[in-house]
């Protein structure tokens, strides 16, 4: 069977090396890029990927433009700030000797300011990655994008690291990104939302995170991760709550 690995850039240079020795494994290595002015496609042209250097139309619509230049039997996609474990690759290598299913979650560990996170919600945030081309295509949506495949699925038991949010800095500038995207897209399919909502909405995330879902146990980071995940939210329905305002005037 034949693998083709599927990843989507914009200034990646500092990941991008890591992440595409992991799955050296795999027969074919797809990158569309966005715009990066930090070497990337450079880089990853000497890698050995296939590049497609392209505008941004939002997750969703990039990787399936990702899975369009894939020509392998199997697919795995996977983000930047993503590694392969050496356990995982072999454990893909052998399911995909003898599949059983067309698509297959892995496990993810994630890294938040230095610290894998084993609570908060965060372990073992199974992602459905790998699958059988032709099986599924990405929901066409801007942020937060899956893999749509209706069928029984499979798990794996290694599980992808995660190299999330390396500080603070770079937790708060992807917050507020996420935060913007969310709230146009609900504004487009007509949420509505309000600033005391936003305020309970935010409050709620960090009560869930931080201790229906044990993130004190993650320590320090574990309540820095309730804190911005809360704030996150808050931002994403008060953005709502302004748009929604502005279309009223």
């Amino acid at each position: 069977m034949r693998l083709s690995v599927i990843l989507i850039t914009k200034n990646e240079a500092a990941n991008l090396r890591a992440c595409i020795e992991s799955v050296a494994f795999a027969d074919q290595i797809v990158v569309v890029d966005s715009g990066s002015t930090d070497g990337t496609v450079a880089l990853a042209r000497e890698l050995g990927a296939t590049v497609l250097e392209t505008d941004w139309p939002g997750f969703g619509p990039q990787k399936n433009r990702a899975l369009d230049l894939a020509d392998g039997d199997w697919v795995l996609s996977i983000d930047a700030d993503e590694r392969v474990t050496p356990s995982l690759a072999a454990e893909i290598r052998q399911v995909l000797a003898a599949p059983q299913f067309d698509a297959y979650e892995i496990p993810r560990l994630s890294s938040y300011c230095g610290r894998f996170i084993r609570h908060s919600g965060w372990w073992p945030d199974p992602v459905l990655r790998l699958f059988k081309r032709g099986a599924g295509r990405f929901t066409d949506v801007p942020v937060h994008e899956r893999v749509d495949f209706a069928g029984p699925k499979g798990m794996l038991n290694a599980w992808f690291e995660h190299y999330t949010y390396p500080d603070l800095e770079s937790a708060l500038v992807k917050m507020n990104r996420y935060s913007t995207d969310a709230a146009q897209a609900m504004h487009a399919r007509g949420k509505k939302s309000s600033l005391m909502g936003a305020l309970l909405r935010g409050f709620w995330t960090f009560v869930r995170i931080y201790l229906l879902r044990r993130g004190f146990l993650d320590g320090r980071e574990g309540f820095l991760l309730a804190v911005t995940a809360g704030t996150g939210n808050f931002y994403r329905y008060a953005k709502l709550a302004q748009l929604n305002r502005q279309t009223r005037a």
